[in-house]
């Protein structure tokens, strides 16, 4: 077989969304799917035993965290990521842009993909060079139209990342999917900024996948997916979504940054783009993951979401409840609450735990609290993709 193959099943009566097959060389994805983040060749606190019993179907690595440590090279030496894992299942990894995006404008404030009601609006251009955190280490990420030079936020040592790097890198880590280098934006930036690092991606989409193309036997075991940028902005969000989708890249990645203020819906609004790629386009929501936005992708179109969202709210004690009620376990009225995080759950750690011994895991500082958490919460979001995919056709 090829790198890649997607097939759709069935088709909602109402809607766009769809239910499908994605078969990679490491085995089949049935979609929709919820993708666990494995930032460094890991899920945070969760064995890959545990992983396959939660029922997880793929998991996302992140390669500007694996190029710094412990380096694409020693990966390539240990057989290549899923040997290094200890993951036989699918595979994907990130292309470093939104590090980008991190240690540039956003770094050391709390900006995020999706805006909050509560985000400060000040920044500045991830490309714009500050000599007062020039010297800082990890501090500092420049953009040209090369691609982007950066200091490393383990040793301030520095990095350059161009389209061509990052494909080099993810041949040797050996994902079944990767992404072509980008640069997102935050949620704040001008129209004028957000449409010049929209043209810049689309530049640098091309060399990645030129790049990506000229390495036949990495184009037979990996497939490239494009990302469509534009920010906040619909105009753009189309355009790059038609750019993009008329490259042929095997897969779209739906980027950029979403605004939820004063009752605007961004992401509903750049969903929308998905009207102008190639419909046969396996497509995949980057950063996508509170449970209304996934129903909301799928309804959409979407085939694929990841999100660093259940262990990130995991290892502060928080968990899905009832009806995917957030429930902090930290307060004061679990202490004595001999109840499973939610009855009906059919998770192992439901099954055998009650929310007055996690509340006291999260209270005496044990790392086990946020294992059984973060388990807990990668299989209700699991469970719960699963649930929307059957009601599918």
């Amino acid at each position: 077989m090829g790198a890649l193959a997607f097939s759709i099943e069935a088709r909602a009566r109402q809607g766009k969304a769809r239910r499908g097959v994605l078969r990679t060389p490491h085995g089949d994805i049935q979609t929709p799917a919820f993708v666990a983040v494995g930032t460094k060749a890991t899920v945070k606190g969760v064995s890959v035993p545990s992983l396959r019993e939660i029922g997880v179907q793929t998991i996302i690595a992140n390669t500007y965290h694996l190029h710094l440590q412990p380096g694409a090279d020693v990966v390539a030496a240990s057989g290549g990521l899923h040997a290094f894992m200890g993951w036989d299942g699918p595979l994907l990894t990130d292309s470093g842009g939104f590090q980008v995006f991190s240690l540039g404008a956003a770094y050391g404030k709390k900006v995020s993909k999706i805006l909050r009601e509560d985000l400060d609006e000040s920044s500045t251009h991830a490309s714009v060079y500050d000599p007062d955190v020039a010297s800082q280490h990890g501090k500092l990420a420049q953009i040209d139209e090369e691609g982007v030079s950066f200091t490393s936020h383990l040793d301030g040592s520095l990095h350059r990342f161009t389209p061509e790097r990052s494909v080099e890198i993810q041949h040797k880590l050996g994902a079944d999917i990767f992404f072509a280098f980008d640069e997102c934006t935050a949620p704040t930036e001008t129209y004028e900024y957000q449409r010049e690092a929209m043209e810049r991606t689309h530049r640098w989409a091309r060399r990645s996948l030129t790049a990506h193309r000229q390495d036949l036997d990495a184009s037979r075991r990996q497939a490239i997916f494009g990302i469509a940028q534009g920010g906040r902005f619909d105009d753009l969000r189309r355009e790059s979504a038609k750019t993009i989708g008329e490259m042929g890249f095997d897969g779209f990645g739906l980027g950029g940054s979403f605004s939820r203020k004063y009752g605007e819906n961004s992401l509903e609004s750049a969903l929308e783009m998905l009207e102008l790629i190639p419909p046969e386009l396996p497509v995949h929501g980057l950063g996508v993951g509170e449970p209304e936005d996934i129903a909301l992708g799928i309804r959409h179109g979407v085939d694929l979401f990841d999100c660093v969202q259940p262990t990130r709210l995991a290892r502060t004690g928080t968990v899905y409840g009832p009806e995917g009620v957030k429930l902090q376990l930290t307060n004061a009225e679990f202490v004595q609450d001999w109840t499973p995080i939610d009855s009906a759950c059919g998770c192992p750690v439901c099954a055998t735990y009650s929310r007055a011994y996690l509340a006291h895991l999260f209270r005496a500082h044990e790392m086990l609290g946020a294992t059984l958490a973060s388990m807990h919460n990668l299989w209700f979001l699991t469970k719960f993709v699963e649930r929307l995919r059957e009601e599918i056709g």
